[in-house]
């Protein structure tokens, strides 16, 4: 458990701090603005454990105050993920340039640089391997209680798991006369979006329901009863994964991000354009929709002969040109001229003998543009090789 959410906080700083997070996060939602809260707490206690003496704010140095908390989020135990690494110093980086307009200390917005921050780790997809798929769905379908119709409802609806706690009870509707759909609320990214399911789907729903109206909890309008909070069913959902997981003999930690994953990749190799696919997950830009994808070499080499044997396009074969019966010999432009030659009359040879192989070629004769001016250096060297 994360100490600095549970420590008491009582530095001099706290009230600068404090009013810097509320003036930096004014526009933001909570769940935004509660990491910035939690950094400026965090260095806070950092400072008051390793220099008790730092009572303001033009005490604060890049060596050792700042450069000893980032070797201390280095030497965090479990360590912590770069990507919370990366965002503890831009969000302290933001704080202390906020700190440094405010309080008029300029030298505050050098102390954190930004060859402090790494350099984020590549995100690579996670979609399951098929056998662990086949596996986790045999298991969840044999269970058939609560949670494994959550998870399957997610694998085949490609939903995060924080938007299916959220579903409304009314989220199944039909968008056309034999097409049923799913109503997802606003998500990660504040949009919401309609996905189109399959009768296996809308059983999964009807489940759903029934569970929630055993619950001893009253109508709330949603899919998912909460016997507390929100973080809770979220927390009890990911260790029931776990637990399924384990009983299908799989030894790696899935997470349920990774149906997500799994669900996008499928679609891709059924041949779901990259637009039809954004729409479907719910992403704002296809930089995003690009992650999700598990293009392995098999693919590739697959969609390489479809392309072969199959092309969308044919293209039509090149036009062989009938030659005269005197071809240009290429001999005939091999032309070895003088060291003491210039290379104005070294061009001037290529050129005469080049239109007259064209003139044999050709008899119909060249155009007007092609032929060599009276006084010309062509014409003068014609004159002399005819001579």
């Amino acid at each position: 458990m994360n100490r600095s959410r549970l420590a008491r906080v009582d530095h001099p700083l706290l009230p600068l701090f404090q009013r810097a997070v509320d003036s930096l996060t004014v526009g933001m939602v909570p769940d935004s603005a509660r990491p910035y809260r939690g950094v400026a707490r965090h260095f806070l206690i950092y400072l008051e454990s390793e220099y008790p003496n730092i009572f303001t704010l033009a005490q604060l140095r890049r060596d050792p105050h700042i450069l000893g908390w980032l070797t201390t989020l280095q030497s965090q135990s479990p360590p912590l993920a770069t990507r919370y690494y990366i965002h503890h110093i831009i969000q302290l980086r933001g704080l202390l340039q906020e700190l440094a307009d405010t309080e008029h200390l300029p030298q505050l917005a050098h102390l954190l640089r930004h060859e402090d921050i790494p350099r984020p780790p590549q995100r690579v997809p996670r979609a399951l391997p098929p056998w662990q798929d086949q596996a986790l769905q045999q298991e969840l379908l044999r269970r058939n209680d609560l949670g494994s119709n959550v998870f399957l409802l997610l694998r085949h609806t490609g939903m995060r798991i924080g938007e299916a706690v959220d579903l409304s009870f009314d989220c199944l509707y039909a968008a056309t006369q034999d097409q049923r759909a799913i109503h997802v609320p606003l998500g990660k990214l504040k949009t919401e979006r309609v996905v189109p399911v399959a009768a296996f789907v809308c059983d999964l729903v009807y489940r759903l329901r029934f569970f929630r109206s055993l619950d001893s909890l009253p109508p709330d309008g949603r899919l998912l009863a909460r016997h507390g909070s929100r973080a809770r069913l979220v927390k009890r959902l990911r260790d029931y994964l776990h637990e399924v997981t384990a009983a299908a003999g799989i030894s790696a930690r899935i997470v349920p991000h990774q149906l997500r994953h799994t669900y996008a990749t499928e679609l891709v190799r059924s041949g779901v354009t990259l637009p039809v696919l954004m729409k479907l997950l719910g992403h704002s830009s296809p930089a995003m929709t690009i992650r999700y994808l598990d293009i392995i070499s098999t693919d590739v080499q697959r969609e390489f002969d479809m392309a072969r044997s199959h092309p969308r396009h044919f293209a039509p074969p090149p036009k062989a040109h009938a030659l005269s019966p005197n071809p240009i010999s290429t001999a005939s432009l091999t032309l070895c001229a003088p060291r003491n030659m210039s290379w104005k009359c070294s061009a001037a040879l290529c050129q005469t003998v080049l239109c007259d192989a064209l003139s044999t070629a050709f008899p119909i004769g060249l155009p007007k543009s092609s032929r060599l001016p009276a006084n010309s250096t062509s014409h003068k060297i014609r004159q002399r090789l005819a001579g």
